[in-house]
């Protein structure tokens, strides 16, 4: 009842922060005791549960009942979470067109920022982000390919955790990549992300891990900056803060080029063009079967669909065609940098890796594309190669949470909960408490 009173009063009046696609039809407590007995839970609206839309932010699924639970929904209501709604994301999350702006769908709206209205929630798990800011809820489910926990939850000023592509089950989840999708926990602190990774993954030990007494190498990488000076001091000053705990030690890796970033995004292209379509398939009932679909439908319904941005990615897409040799050609390469090049080498010394993320968030830009120019590119070795990365905030600069981010080898999950929880106590900055500055 709380949670839904803050829908109504933070989100959907006073300050519209936008942040909740759906509330739950027929919605009633969950008397499961578990885990999660009595918590209120958003999931993120790609992902399939009975009551809630799971649209995408897309039109093209809005009318499209949801018949069934993903074995995330189901991990969740057997664990006693009461999952109270959907919450908005950058639709398709953020793979149309380069001009989208994170936090708005079609079916949503534009997310705000709980700290400052006009500024960006971050995508593509734009919603889930700005309500646990908020604190409409303590913990929320998002999604990531390339960012899409870790920008949000480094913008809104809560922690997020994308774990290891595979951890947790994608079924009836809304794809864009299977080498790089994955769903994860945004929360209001390590503990509490920690707690629902457990649930996700059905895997026990990161709880424990928050008060994990082994011994961690910790490099920070001097690559991993912002174009932010605000955002630097204030992790420099956590660095010196840590060094005074355990031992960290400086490491250089080399930048990504441009090829390696266009690699990645026509990976993107290639995966997204068989794996919608075969995720289609099995949505019962959908008017789109294909990604050519979709575009046909967006033509159909430009002056909703189309007024702020186009949809050239998808145009993309189909030309691109599935797996074929380009793809595996491209693939290959991206793999060689991401794994051959950064983290094996990185991780032969430590076992965990940290840097900066984003500066702090954008003013929103309808039609305009975000402004990631001041961003570090921490997020894109994980991304490729499918292993865990989170972020949790180090403070505020101009008003705004930043994030430290902490990167791990693949299913070491515990690693990274445990160097989470320490930063966090180093930090001891507590919940963060946004603004709502209008």
């Amino acid at each position: 009842e709380a949670s839904l009173s803050r829908i109504g009063d933070i989100d959907k009046s006073g300050y519209q922060l936008n942040s909740v696609l759906a509330v739950t039809e027929n919605l009633t407590f969950n008397e499961i005791t578990g885990p999660l007995a009595g918590a209120p839970i958003l999931i993120k609206d790609n992902i399939e549960a009975l009551g809630l839309p799971a649209t995408a932010g897309s039109l093209a699924l809005a009318e499209t009942p949801v018949v069934r639970d993903s074995t995330i929904a189901k991990r969740l209501r057997a664990a006693g979470a009461t999952i109270i709604g959907s919450a908005n994301l950058s639709e398709w999350a953020n793979i149309r067109s380069g001009k989208s702006t994170s936090g708005w769908s079609a079916v949503g709206g534009l997310t705000a920022n709980p700290w400052k209205h006009a500024h960006s929630a971050g995508g593509s798990s734009s919603g889930s982000g700005a309500a646990v800011g908020a604190g409409i809820v303590s913990m929320a489910v998002g999604s990531e390919t390339d960012g899409s926990i870790v920008c949000p939850a480094s913008l809104n000023g809560c922690v997020g955790i994308k774990p290891t592509v595979g951890s947790i089950p994608r079924d009836a989840m809304i794809p864009i990549s299977a080498s790089q999708d994955t769903p994860g926990p945004m929360a209001q602190s390590v503990a509490q992300a920690a707690l629902l990774l457990e649930v996700l993954t059905g895997k026990s030990g990161y709880q424990s891990a928050v008060n994990g007494s082994s011994e961690l190498r910790i490099g920070v990488v001097k690559e991993w900056v912002t174009q932010n000076l605000g955002t630097n001091q204030l992790f420099q000053e956590l660095v010196n803060k840590l060094s005074k705990q355990i031992k960290v030690v400086e490491i250089s890796l080399p930048s990504p080029s441009d090829q390696e970033g266009e690699s990645e995004f026509k990976v993107l292209m290639h995966e997204l063009n068989e794996d919608l379509a075969s995720y289609l398939a099995t949505r019962q009932g959908a008017r789109v079967k294909t990604l050519q679909d979709v575009v046909d439908f967006n033509l159909a319904n430009k002056g909703s669909e189309l007024q702020h941005f186009g949809q050239e990615y998808f145009d993309m897409a189909v030309k691109l065609g599935g797996r074929n040799s380009d793809y595996q050609k491209l693939r290959s390469e991206n793999l060689d940098w991401a794994v051959n090049k950064v983290l094996t080498p990185a991780f032969e010394k430590f076992d965990i890796l940290i840097g900066e993320t984003y500066a702090p968030a954008w003013k929103s830009n309808l039609g305009g594309g975000d402004d990631y120019g001041s961003a570090s590119w921490i997020s894109m070795a994980p991304a490729i190669a499918g292993t865990p990365i989170g972020a949790l905030p180090m403070g505020l600069v101009d008003g705004l949470p930043v994030a430290v981010g902490v990167v791990a080898r693949a299913n070491q999950e515990d690693r990274l909960v445990q160097a989470m929880a320490l930063i966090e106590r180093v930090l001891d900055l507590g919940i963060l408490k946004p603004t709502f500055t209008k």
